[in-house]
């Protein structure tokens, strides 16, 4: 069972997961005023969001290329590892194709290396739950097998519900009209977004103020969760500690989960959410069949 499971830095995993897991993390690339950074590597989400605040600075994100993904797998191929790469949703970003075309030209050299690629159909930390979870299977013994069916479970069952506290970067990226998001602003609207079943954002409503907004999240896990009290559920923001704060009392005091993983949202989803973007991913399904593999 010699296996790696690796990932891109848009799973906003805490520092201290990827260190416990020793977790290879490919990171995905931000030009800032045409100059490269690498998120997570050359530049750090407290520098990115100051960066990000000021409206002159031109920001822009990219998915990973071909031949960053090439560097990443090479060295595997030539030890004979397996390689189980979990990617940002193909939803929002064409990271899965970059991959497989790597993988056409590893294999081109090395036939013989195993490497399944899987779009995990989600984003920011419902990502990082997603390869958390695999991460404690394969850490208590499970197979590639089981690991790769697993996948295919959390692909479909982790959720993502979250907000903003400006549309100014939904709008800049077109998820949100100009006039539609002009009118809400003006009136203090805030969206609160999912992701649906093939990935991609969506609006699931609007409501007036930022307290309503977060109280809103919460909502949604209490009606929509399975067994949450029993979940790890994951909480992220943007740097934004008051809304951090807010959301994480309302979870301890509503929905009272097992355990608790916060993270920051790194350059990837972060350039088109804004500072303000609080969020919680969940599951909608029991995970029972998989418990015996997931005790930290």
């Amino acid at each position: 069972m010699n296996y790696k499971i690796i990932t891109d830095s848009a799973s906003d995993l805490p520092p201290e997961i990827i260190k416990k897991y020793q977790l290879h993390v490919i990171p995905t690339p931000v030009v800032i005023n045409e100059k490269t950074y690498l998120d997570g590597e050359t530049i750090k989400t407290d520098e990115f969001y100051s960066l990000l605040d000021k409206p002159e600075n031109d920001i822009k994100t990219f998915h990973i290329n071909p031949h960053m993904f090439e560097e990443a797998f090479i060295p595997y191929a030539k030890a004979d590892i397996e390689v189980i790469y979990i990617c940002f949703s193909t939803g929002i970003a064409a990271t899965f194709n970059a991959a497989n075309i790597a993988k056409d030209v590893v294999l081109g050299k090395y036939p013989d290396f195993k490497i399944t690629i899987i779009d995990s159909k989600c984003a920011s930390i419902g990502f990082g739950l997603f390869v958390y979870k695999l991460l404690q299977m394969q850490s208590n013994g499970a197979s590639p097998e089981l690991v790769k069916e697993a996948a295919s479970f959390y692909s479909s069952h982790i959720k993502h519900i979250f907000t903003v506290e400006t549309l100014e970067y939904l709008i800049k990226g077109g998820r949100i009209g100009k006039v539609t998001g002009g009118v809400a602003e003006t009136l203090s609207i805030k969206p609160v977004i999912t992701m649906d079943e093939a990935g991609s954002l969506k609006v699931y409503k609007l409501i007036r103020g930022r307290k309503a907004s977060i109280n809103a999240l919460v909502a949604y896990v209490k009606e929509n969760g399975a067994d949450v009290e029993k979940q790890t559920i994951a909480l992220c923001h943007g740097e934004d500690i008051a809304g951090l704060k807010r959301v994480e009392d309302l979870v301890q005091d509503i929905l009272q989960p097992k355990k608790r993983i916060v993270s920051i949202v790194g350059c990837a989803i972060g350039a088109h959410t804004g500072r303000g973007v609080v969020g919680i991913c969940f599951l909608d399904a029991s995970e029972q069949q998989f418990e015996d593999y997931l005790d930290d």
